[in-house]
């Protein structure tokens, strides 16, 4: 089965849909993960009230007969949360971002609502997760991937450049570091997508990655530009590294 990562540049606006959609269409993957907030933007600030989706404006996904992991800026009543969407053609399930950063440059926890659970859900690829950037930084999201081993998790993330050296990035080497430990404590694959761009004087690197169960990254997508990654599952090497990882 293919499965796609497509790193994009959205914009602040809600015009991101017609443009991911577009993509949809012209894919032949039997999944396309897209990153953190794909939809909207990032700094949406005072625009979110405004810029944020229903779910019922969102029926689009479940007509394109493939299945996508999307975020999204999320209203739910008078609540609105940075979630990531998994659609199917039979089914949905709905993420919310449980760890918030609002430290230097980021202020997430004035805009949004925390999510408030962990969970696995059955696909076609296995049993399957998804988190939200900051969450892959916190202990209980790698105690619940290491104890739960999914086959496939979805790292959807908006992470800005920072640190740079002279061959690489600091967060880039941090990020990888989080998705092998991932892949290896699961014994399934990690997809990452992080998108490029620039926000009010945020730069992010894009970066996005596939890593295999045996946390090798397969796959890695371009610095600061547009693009697109492609793996096929290959569940057999799943099935043994989880045989390794059995408790006795």
């Amino acid at each position: 089965m293919k499965l796609q990562i497509a790193q994009t540049s959205p914009h602040l606006s809600r015009k991101n849909l017609d443009e991911v959609v577009e993509i949809i269409k012209e894919s032949d993957s039997d999944l396309i993960l897209f990153p953190e907030l794909a939809l909207n933007g990032y700094k949406l600030k005072d625009a979110l009230l405004e810029d944020a989706f229903s779910i019922d404006e969102l029926g689009v996904f479940r007509s394109l007969n493939k299945d996508i992991c999307i975020g999204v800026a999320l209203k739910e009543g008078h609540k609105i949360y940075n979630a990531s969407i998994y659609f199917s053609k039979d089914e949905m399930f709905i993420y919310k971002k449980q760890h918030l950063p609002t430290y230097g440059v980021f202020e997430e926890d004035r805009f949004f609502f925390r999510g408030s659970e962990s969970f696995c859900f059955d696909t076609k690829f296995g049993k399957t997760s998804m988190f939200i950037c900051e969450d892959m930084f916190s202990g209980d999201i790698i105690s619940f991937i290491s104890k739960e081993k999914p086959d496939l998790i979805l790292v959807l993330a908006n992470s800005p450049a920072r640190e740079f050296r002279d061959d690489s990035l600091l967060i880039r080497d941090n990020w990888q570091a989080i998705l092998k430990t991932a892949s290896i404590l699961s014994g399934g694959y990690t997809l990452f997508a992080n998108r490029v761009g620039f926000e009010d004087g945020l730069g992010f690197w894009g970066g996005s990655a596939i890593v295999n169960p045996k946390g090798e990254i397969e796959k890695e997508a371009l610095l600061f530009e547009i693009d697109e990654i492609f793996t096929r599952m290959d569940k057999k090497l799943s099935i043994t590294q989880k045989y390794y990882l059995r408790k006795e």
